[in-house]
């Protein structure tokens, strides 16, 4: 028996064990994303309403966070579920590995759309990702025109365009740790990055270059770290109305009457606009389950079943009404059978070799 079977075996003993002991814990946990957060709550709550098992316990740390915490191993004392907005890293599952987690089942919840929001005291505005990489990157093509990257000289955005408005740059998002962050400097950053054919071109050359320009944040103060609590970022662009904000279109949703979503490209972030893949950037939102836990924990199946049945996440099921993106039906069957099967997801390493 290799020492790595030995000790993922020893994990799910000790779990078993702690779990008939006095000390077991009678109720699922679960840590991560504080987009997906709010998804979770309600069908935790839905759950503790309608089922004979406690309500799971939610903790909001971060995509990045709550999958470090998910990974620390096997046993009541580690999480059963992260909650993610973006998916789960090669190095991640690794770490899993590494801590005797060899089974995690991917369960794909939904859609939801990054928005570059301000306060609803303010003029809506409209905006390209090509706009946004030369606002918030922390170096930029040489504006005299040569091939050449600077440090971000732009202070207004009508410096970056100047069609736009002559107001300080000031954009309050949330830290590293964060799966919002990270689809951001993907989908948008990124996004604007390669308009320009010269850096496109390192992709092909030298891909951690190219990621480096494309995904660095400026750190000169016009990119401000408001920590991974959206309601704080609301009261800020409230009592400041030339700043935006960063947060998920759930968040928006929830709070269109304080705040609203700039127009990228034209497309605003709306619910029919994120649906049919118009918006430009949106993304998928996840949660991973530990299957050696799923047995032993009282309620994980139930739990599961509950987020996956239509009621919750169907077209006219109560996440939607909370600003969740359905996925197409045959989507939706798709990962029901999977986790209904508790199937694990391959290996992410393997996969991209």
């Amino acid at each position: 028996m290799n020492k790595q079977r030995a000790l993922t075996i020893l994990g799910a003993t000790s779990l078993l064990v702690a779990v008939n002991s006095a000390v077991a814990r009678d109720y699922v946990s679960i840590v991560g994303s504080s987009t997906v957060y709010p998804f979770a709550t309600v069908v935790a709550e839905q759950f503790g309403k309608t089922s004979k098992f406690k309500t799971p316990k939610i903790e909001s740390t971060g995509s990045g966070g709550g999958l470090k915490l998910f990974c620390a191993g096997v046993g009541v004392q580690h999480p059963d579920i992260t909650n993610a907005s973006r998916r789960i890293k090669s190095t991640e599952q690794e770490l899993c590995a590494k801590n005797g987690i060899e089974d995690i089942v991917e369960v794909k919840i939904g859609y939801d759309g990054i928005v570059l929001g301000n306060s609803r005291k303010a003029e809506p505005f409209e905006i390209t990702r090509k706009d946004i990489f030369l606002a918030l990157a922390k170096e930029v093509p040489d504006p005299g025109g040569a091939e050449k990257l600077v440090a971000n000289p732009y202070k207004t955005w009508k410096d970056v365009n100047p069609e736009l408005p002559d107001k300080r740059i000031e954009v309050l998002g949330p830290p590293p740790t964060s799966g919002t962050r990270d689809a951001f400097v993907e989908l948008a950053m990124e996004g604007g990055c390669k308009k320009f054919d010269w850096i496109k071109a390192m992709k092909s050359e030298d891909k951690k270059a190219y990621k480096t320009v494309c995904h660095t944040i400026r750190e000169d103060g016009a990119f401000v770290e408001a920590g991974e609590n959206d309601n704080l970022i609301v009261q800020k662009l409230e009592t400041n109305p030339d700043a935006f904000g960063i947060f998920g279109f759930s968040f928006l949703d929830q709070n269109s009457d304080r705040i609203q979503g700039s127009k990228i490209e034209g497309v605003s972030p709306g619910f029919e606009e994120i649906a049919e893949g118009k918006y430009p950037v949106s993304r998928p939102l996840y949660f991973y389950v530990k299957k050696a836990h799923v047995e032993v924990i009282p309620g994980m199946k139930e739990y599961l079943a509950e987020f996956t049945s239509e009621k919750a996440w169907g077209e006219d099921g109560y996440l939607s009404d909370k600003g969740l993106i359905p996925m197409p039906v045959p989507e939706r069957k798709e990962v029901s059978a999977s986790v209904n099967g508790l199937k694990p997801m391959p290996s992410l390493a393997s996969a991209s070799k």
